[in-house]
């Protein structure tokens, strides 16, 4: 079995860490999609519950206001009947107590008329508070459809792109020895998507920790791979 080059491996290593890194940008940025369509229709939905406020109100205004009609109607019919028992009266004080009962009687529904008028004119405004609402709405609507279809379509463009970087990942993998691979296929899971970094100002590009010259001098033989010791990562440096 021929040697294996290391350096060759490396600088393989290194342009299939360049795909890897933006395969994982991207699956993080699809997996995220879900939650902000769900936060966009969260807020659509927080924006109806005050068309279905206005609603509501409307429906009980004009379940009051028919509350007060039928009152109104059973005090008319309550009158009619004393006023046609006027005339069947024996004595006037049984007439004059008669007659001011019916008076009664009149003085309530006045009371319930001017009550139903009053429902009349809060229906009326919260009628077109309720139909302005549902235009606000349907412009509302709009955005978080626009919002919707702009976050579908993205997922869309990650989808197509990660489909033209697995073919490219594929071919990358052809030019990398099995143990190597494992080895940074295994880094590449544990350390979120970044496997081999770069050795910058004797510090590692993963952690930032410092790198001493003696492991510099090791990674530059290329005779081993030399990880990071805090972060676990592939070290090497660029020429």
């Amino acid at each position: 079995m021929p040697a294996v080059d290391l350096k060759s491996q490396i600088i393989s290593l290194v342009k299939l860490q360049v795909i890897d890194s933006e395969i994982f940008k991207l699956k993080a940025e699809k997996e995220a999609k879900p939650a902000e369509i769900r936060a966009f229709e969260a807020a659509f939905e927080e924006k109806k519950q005050n068309l279905a406020t206005l609603e509501k109100k409307l429906l009980d205004l004009q379940k009051q206001r028919k509350d007060k009609e039928l009152e109104l109607a059973a005090k008319e019919e309550e009158a009619k009947k004393l006023q046609n028992q006027l005339y069947s009266l024996k004595t006037n004080k049984e007439y004059q107590a008669m007659l001011q009962e019916i008076q009664n009687k009149k003085a309530d529904g006045s009371v319930f008329e001017d009550q139903i008028l009053v429902l009349f004119d809060e229906a009326d405004k919260v009628k077109t508070e309720t139909e302005q609402e549902k235009l606000r709405l349907k412009e509302e609507e709009k955005v978080f459809l626009q919002q919707k279809n702009t976050v579908e379509a993205r997922i869309k463009d990650i989808d197509d792109r990660l489909s033209v970087l697995d073919a490219q990942r594929k071919q990358a993998l052809a030019d990398i020895d099995p143990k190597i691979l494992s080895q940074y296929e295994r880094i590449l899971s544990n350390r979120d998507g970044l496997a081999i970094v770069d050795v910058k100002n004797n510090s590692c590009g993963g952690c930032n920790m410092f790198v001493p010259p003696q492991v510099i001098n090791l990674i530059k033989m290329y005779e081993r791979i030399i990880t990071c010791e805090i972060c676990n990562r592939i070290l090497y440096i660029e020429e």
